[in-house]
């Protein structure tokens, strides 16, 4: 599986594709980390792995699988949200204990034959909007988990998602894997930096987040309440972006059943396997009398 380094080189970041262990030990930013300066956004990027490794998922105590990859389409920024307004802590949602799994744990009244699409890791500018045009042709709703960085870089993109009434979500502002690995502080700035990040691309003010690789902690559900979202994940997950095949995404995708949570990308990586697939699963999928909503 494809792993990424990120650092920062004479002020820039770069971007390293390889083999990378994670150390137990987070590096602790250099200074003070305080979201919403400048001095705390490049304090997050310093010394930190990001992307591209492995994190366990399961929603029904199968055996953990190892989740989503990501190597993203435009360079990682994470001083994009210096300046920008500061997220409202609202402390309106009450902190859980696990992720939701199923549509009808967020949705109670959705239609019981429901289901979600979800698609995480973008915008991007090549394959989002293909998405985009395939999800009008067939009337479908999705929920698009949007990272920060790339949101700040495309955000004619995350204005269209918005327009075509989609819901877009927080999923951190540099895809950072393990997220609980990090500190407290750092969680919460990659949750508070992307959410401000989001809205000032053209986006309604996020209410779900959803962690990278489906990796959970006390510290990321109390971050992710405090800026009042809901954490998601899913129980339907066809691995797209290891581009197993169109044929296996689409054996892994038609097997949804009703309140299934279907988990897709349109960033990170070169996505027409998974457009491929969406082109005859999302019309057979209604064929079979299944309702698509936004959660």
């Amino acid at each position: 599986m494809p792993r990424c380094v990120v650092s920062s080189v004479g002020g820039g970041i770069a971007i390293k594709e390889g083999p990378v262990s994670i150390s137990p030990k987070i590096p602790q930013p250099r200074r003070r980390l305080l979201a919403w300066t400048a001095a705390g956004a490049a304090s997050l990027a310093v010394g930190t792995l990001a992307g591209c490794s492995d994190s366990s998922h399961a929603s029904n105590g199968a055996a953990p699988e190892p989740s989503d990859s990501f190597s993203p389409d435009a360079p990682i920024n994470p001083s994009a949200a210096a300046g920008l307004p500061s997220p409202t802590a609202t402390g309106t949602v009450a902190a859980r204990t696990k992720p939701v799994f199923k549509v009808h744990d967020i949705l109670p009244d959705a239609p019981s034959d429901a289901i979600a699409l979800t698609i995480d890791d973008g915008p991007s500018p090549l394959y989002t909007p293909q998405l985009l045009a395939l999800l009008r042709k067939y009337d479908i709703q999705a929920t698009f988990n949007v990272i920060g960085s790339q949101a700040h870089v495309h955000k004619d993109v995350i204005r269209q998602i918005a327009a075509d009434g989609h819901m877009v979500a927080n999923h951190t502002m540099t895809h950072p894997q393990p997220l609980s690995k990090r500190t407290k502080a750092q969680i919460e700035a990659e949750i508070a930096n992307a959410q401000s990040v989001i809205v000032d691309a053209g986006a309604p003010t996020p209410t779900l987040f959803r962690s990278p690789g489906g990796d959970w902690s006390t510290e990321i559900f109390a971050a992710t309440a405090k800026y009042g979202m809901i954490p998601i994940d899913w129980d339907v997950d066809p691995r797209d972006w290891s581009r197993p095949g169109v044929a296996q995404i689409t054996q892994k995708l038609m097997a949804a059943r009703p309140g299934d949570i279907l988990l897709c990308h349109d960033g990170g990586g070169d996505r027409t396997q998974t457009l491929e697939s969406l082109k005859t699963v999302l019309p057979a999928l209604k064929a079979k009398g299944f309702t698509f909503v936004r959660l």
